[in-house]
């Protein structure tokens, strides 16, 4: 990377246990001016009457989903607005994807996708202490979502056998690549 992208967003994606936390934490701290949004906490906000995005989900999970996507886009954009690169975090596949790269308005926007494969999924699902699966979504059913049904915007980076430090420099190294939004 020759330069800082300066204020701007860069969503990092992908399904739950593909790395998109640590990797965005990582990378928020090799700029020199980030912010580190992180999507679920906005899911977590909902302290009662919450829905989970569960296979076969209802219209108020989806609804609260679309709510969670609207503030951590709104909050990027405030931090970008205020001259921070907003490194966002969370899980925004399928038709989200797309909807998505509409709520924010800050250009530029880039787009990053962890795509691990299901192997490696499984075996950094099995090694952490909090667990995404088995609620209803499997690596399978989530990882099939992501590859077949979510449009192919932004570098999707097939991470499985990099360490955090070596996807983060890919990304900055090809960060040109992600952008979607001039």
């Amino acid at each position: 990377m020759d330069e800082a992208p300066g204020p701007a967003v860069i969503l990092v994606t992908g399904v739950m246990a593909a790395g998109k936390s640590t990797v965005a934490q990582a990378l928020a701290e090799r700029l020199p001016r980030a912010a580190h949004v992180r999507g679920d906490a906005f899911r977590r906000t909902i302290v009662s009457g919450r829905e989970e995005m569960l296979p076969g989900a209802g219209e108020e999970a989806l609804a609260q989903l679309r709510l969670r996507h609207r503030l951590s886009a709104s909050v990027a954009d405030e931090y970008a607005r205020s001259g921070w690169t907003a490194v966002v975090q969370d899980v925004v596949v399928g038709e989200q994807l797309a909807a998505y790269v509409r709520l924010v308005r800050t250009r530029p926007l880039y787009v990053v996708v962890l795509a691990p494969g299901r192997e490696a999924v499984a075996a950094r699902e099995a090694g952490r202490a909090k667990t995404g699966y088995g609620a209803g979504w499997t690596v399978e059913g989530l990882d099939r979502v992501l590859r077949e049904e979510t449009e192919r915007i932004g570098l999707w980076l097939d991470t499985a056998r990099q360490t955090p430090e070596v996807t983060v420099g890919e990304i900055l190294a090809r960060l040109h690549e992600s952008k979607v939004a001039p």
